[in-house]
């Protein structure tokens, strides 16, 4: 219990986190202020934008769970899991959540909710597979540390204003920004609607991936601390990246679309100069997690 107290929450992270949710709920505003000038009726824009945010808040991870190919699992069915999560969420002065399976050979695992009392952990069969105890220990604490630091929530509605903002700008291409079957001259309202949309996609995007290089960096001190062993999880990191190589291609694809989620990104290697990289490089990632080994070896 005495290293939940040295825990704590990361201020970086809290500060950074406050920062875009304020950023994305302007955009938010941005983005229904030109969907009303644009003539779309207010109430059918008010019901819309509620009941997607509504899903996505409180459905959401149900569903993405499901995307993952994960499910709930019980101790009974995954009783080392099970006891291990218990341990881990003690040491962090966390409740317990959800755990969750998925039977998948990417060796990887994720973390889903709105908080810590609603929350779901998961580790694929890969993982728990490939890794020895100690290193999915390492793992499983850095993702109890994304649910106790509550940037799951805010990387979900980072990527729920860019997808309906993409919607937009995809149906406005094809219906609202023609000015098709013999208009004379293009919407104005319609072209400007697709251009905030736009705008609104790559700001919420850019915001997402740098709030999830950094978010990465405290979920590991945060494991690193309450594992007391980062060497462990820098360990898990080197496995995990080899066993990465394994899997096909087409099977790292289809999981690019969710890859801020999980522990160690699908695409790593296909990632353009780190710009597009939803995670920091692993060799940073290893260097400072040496870095607070040193430390914690002497403070012992």
């Amino acid at each position: 219990m005495a290293r939940s107290s040295t825990f704590g929450k990361d201020t970086g992270l809290q500060v950074r986190m406050a920062f875009t949710f304020f950023l994305l709920g302007a955009l938010y505003v941005v983005l229904v202020g030109a969907l009303l000038t644009s003539g779309v009726n207010g109430v059918t824009v008010a019901i819309i934008a509620g009941g997607l945010a509504a899903v996505n808040l409180f459905g959401g991870d149900k569903l993405a769970l499901r995307a993952m190919g994960g499910r709930e699992v019980t101790p009974a069915e995954a009783p080392e899991l099970h006891a291990m999560i218990e341990r881990l969420c003690i040491q962090a002065d966390l409740p317990k959540p959800k755990v969750a399976v998925a039977d998948n050979h990417m060796p990887n695992a994720f973390a889903l909710g709105r908080g810590p009392k609603s929350a779901t952990v998961c580790a694929t069969t890969g993982i728990m597979e490939l890794l020895s105890p100690a290193e999915l220990e390492g793992v499983m604490a850095h993702e109890l540390t994304h649910i106790g630091n509550r940037d799951v929530l805010v990387m979900t509605l980072a990527g729920f204003f860019a997808t309906i903002a993409a919607y937009i700008v995809q149906f406005g291409f094809l219906f609202g920004g023609g000015g098709g079957y013999g208009d004379d001259d293009d919407n104005p309202s319609a072209m400007v609607l697709i251009l905030v949309s736009l705008v609104v996609y790559v700001v919420s995007f850019f915001l997402m991936q740098a709030l999830s290089r950094y978010r990465e960096f405290a979920a590991d001190r945060g494991a690193a601390v309450i594992t007391g062993r980062p060497s462990a999880l820098s360990s898990a990191l080197m496995k995990i990246s080899s066993g990465m190589a394994q899997i096909p291609k087409q099977d790292l694809r289809a999981s690019n679309e969710l890859s801020a989620f999980y522990f160690f990104p699908p695409g790593a290697k296909s990632a353009i100069g780190g710009l597009f990289a939803t995670h920091p490089p692993m060799e940073k990632r290893i260097e400072a997690l040496q870095r607070l080994e040193a430390q914690l070896q002497g403070r012992a």
